[in-house]
């Protein structure tokens, strides 16, 4: 299949059904019709790549208590890595990333400033407080050009950030995920499906698999897509952002369509325990492999030191990703591992 293209704020192409037996394929749909307009699926489950838990595994879980690291685990909070600093600067033809903490990164291509699922906010629904301050102060952001969300968990999707937000900035949502952004007076939102891009400013956002889900209330599992965006400038240069994912054959095929990736921001953290986290997020191990099947040049671990969202001990995602890296005999100077609010400048 082709990859197609569509300007922000219009419709992007989809000239083949998707089905269960390739769900990497968009549907069918008219083209002139606007985004508001866009027939979604009522449901987004036949993208899954593995069932979610069940009775069982809920009953399991609450049984086991394991959601949260022991005190032992949480002894190392203060150690982690937090050294916020000023942004580098960023012209045209330079791409520049800033962790902000979790997902959120604030990466400078093309001559854009776009935030990656930014969450601003100390506190999200159903966890405990930030472990770090956030990396970049909100009034420390040039005007932002872009917004990217990988999908609607609220670890990703912050309402309180996003009331931030002037609205008519452009915002590039997965399938189905409009309507939480029209309502709240964005004017300027673009709905794609796996495999589908739009541009912004002269940089290209294609929108891909990952191996995840959605939820954001009590019936609307799975009701919106998910997934991760790589971004190209004119230069050629290529960021991926992975979001939300586990480890499957959605990497290697993203590589594929994608070669030369110049960064890949994966997630390291927020793995155990294995047998209740292992199809929607990497450990250490796999983001690492991940990185490999990519083809990608560099890696910038996030999705961890932030929120206690898992049974980890906190700082154990950077020790095991750094001997992950190598024993996979990979150039220490390619694996970019930067404290909260630290900055790296692709070369």
């Amino acid at each position: 299949m082709t990859e197609q293209t569509a300007p922000t704020g219009e419709q992007p192409r989809a000239d083949r059904p998707g089905t269960a037996d390739d769900p990497g394929r968009p549907r069918a749909t008219d083209p002139h019709l606007p985004a508001r307009d866009r027939p979604w699926p009522r449901t987004f489950a036949d993208r899954l790549t593995a069932p979610l838990p069940g009775v069982r595994a809920m009953a399991r879980l609450a049984r086991e208590g394991t959601l949260r690291p022991t005190a032992e685990g949480l002894r190392d909070i203060p150690h982690l890595p937090y050294a916020p600093g000023p942004l580098p600067a960023a012209g045209p033809g330079t791409v520049a990333v800033t962790w902000a903490g979790h997902a959120s990164w604030v990466v400078r291509i093309g001559g854009l400033t776009v935030l990656t699922d930014p969450v601003w906010s100390r506190r999200i629904l159903g966890t405990p407080a930030r472990v770090t301050p956030v990396g970049v102060p909100w009034e420390d952001l040039p005007p932002v050009d872009a917004v990217v969300i990988s999908h609607n968990h609220y670890d990703h999707l912050d309402a309180p950030t996003v009331r931030r937000l002037p609205r008519d900035t452009p915002v590039l949502v997965p399938a189905g995920l409009g309507r939480w952004f029209r309502r709240r007076r964005f004017t300027r939102v673009t709905e794609l499906d796996w495999w589908e891009s739009t541009e912004v400013g002269g940089v290209r956002f294609d929108f891909v698999p990952a191996h995840h889900w959605s939820k954001r209330t009590l019936t609307d599992t799975c009701r919106t897509l998910w997934g991760g965006w790589v971004l190209r400038d004119p230069g050629g240069h290529r960021v991926y952002f992975a979001g939300d994912t586990g480890y499957g054959h959605w990497f290697r095929e993203i590589g594929r369509r994608h070669p030369g990736i110049d960064l890949a921001l994966l997630p390291i953290g927020a793995y155990a325990p294995r047998w209740w986290l292992r199809d929607v997020h990497t450990d250490p191990e796999e983001a690492v492999q991940a990185f490999q099947d990519l083809g990608a040049r560099t890696m910038a671990p996030m999705h961890w030191a932030t929120f206690v969202l898992s049974s980890e001990p906190v700082l154990e995602p950077l020790l095991r990703v750094r001997a992950a890296w190598e024993r996979a005999g990979l150039p220490r100077d390619r694996l970019w591992d930067l404290p909260v609010g630290g900055s790296a400048v692709l070369g």
